[in-house]
């Protein structure tokens, strides 16, 4: 499948006029395009503007709230619950980690759980904006069944992923974002829309037999067998039922009942490091474990030992200047 390289700008404006046409407010399609972009500029094409057409048939058909009444309930010093009223998850997600970010400010801890939310997209977004603050930065969210648990033929689990974001002094954050699957399911759909396989063990088929078909994939596979399945579990726990939301086979469809809310959990932690240690100091560690994580001597099959976040980090340095790498036929769509 074909690729365009555009000008990031470029297809954040055409993001933003799609939603607005949509009768979503200018504010919040403009952080949806950001949060979107953002993706994209870090080579995550999967969670990035891909996703535009699948939100506009769900807002069309009544499956996301355009003009949401978004409200936070502050339940303790340190604790507090979103109610998303069903609208885009991107705009829940960080009103969310915006007030776990002033908690943490003012008493060391910000946890907060989102219910009635949507697809909030990419979460190295939302850990990333607490690391700006020089601030630890936690993420998790449940998705519909479409994992096998480790040792079962049916999916139950989902993708469910979860991030962290760690601030250095003078080194960029580490940014650790991953789905608890083999693959998020938006990798299997992007090589599906380039025309490309997949490796074998991201996907299975009916029977549970490792397929290279995108197009064949019926259920991905958690990452690390057990281990995986176990952390899976444990991230619906704290984003679906410590938000009073629904678990694994119970959430509703993403590409199915376009029409039906979706009713997403999300949960975001966020620590003040200067509550635990001394801040410089902490900050000065991360640099150096940083360091000397790149200084590891790496096997012959890799040029030298990267920390988790660094590769997406030199794609949005470069992406920024020479613009994103996007499916044509998506640029085509948001151009109509």
């Amino acid at each position: 499948m074909a690729t365009v390289t555009v000008p990031f700008q470029e297809v954040q404006k055409l993001i933003e006029e799609k939603l607005v046409s949509a009768g979503v407010s200018s504010e919040h399609a403009t952080k949806v395009a950001e949060v979107l972009v953002h993706a994209d500029l870090r080579g995550v094409n999967s969670h990035g503007a891909l996703r535009t057409e699948h939100y506009m048939k769900r807002l069309n058909a009544g499956g996301i709230n355009p003009t949401p009444t978004i409200v936070f309930n502050r339940t303790g010093p340190s604790t507090g619950v979103v109610d998303g009223d069903d609208g885009f998850g991107h705009i829940v997600a960080d009103r969310a980690i915006n007030h776990a970010i002033e908690m943490a400010k003012e008493n060391g801890v910000g946890m907060v759980t989102v219910m009635n939310s949507s697809h909030c997209g990419a979460l190295s977004y939302f850990v990333e904006n607490a690391t700006n603050h020089k601030l630890i930065g936690i993420a998790m969210t449940h998705t519909d069944k479409i994992v096998v648990p480790f040792g079962g033929k049916e999916s139950f689990l989902g993708t469910n992923p979860i991030a962290y974001g760690i601030p250095g002094k003078l080194e960029k954050p580490f940014i650790l974002d991953m789905a608890t699957s083999n693959v998020a399911l938006g990798k299997i759909l992007q090589h599906k829309e380039e025309g490309k396989e997949i490796p074998n063990g991201w996907g299975v088929d009916e029977t549970g037999a490792s397929v290279t078909d995108p197009a064949k994939v019926v259920s991905l596979t958690p990452f690390g067998g057990p281990k995986g399945s176990g952390l899976s579990i444990i991230v619906d726990i704290f984003s679906g039922l410590l938000a009073g939301m629904a678990f694994g086979p119970h959430i509703s469809p993403m590409y199915k009942e376009f029409e039906r809310k979706r009713k997403l959990g999300h949960y975001f932690c966020v620590i003040n490091p200067s509550y635990f240690t001394d801040i410089g100091v902490f900050l000065e560690q991360v640099d150096k474990m940083i360091n000397e994580i790149r200084e590891v001597p790496a096997v012959k099959e890799f040029e030298n030992v990267l920390v988790p976040g660094e590769i997406e980090q030199k794609n949005e340095e470069r992406n920024r200047q020479e613009g994103v790498r996007i499916a044509a036929t998506t640029y085509e769509y948001l151009k109509k």
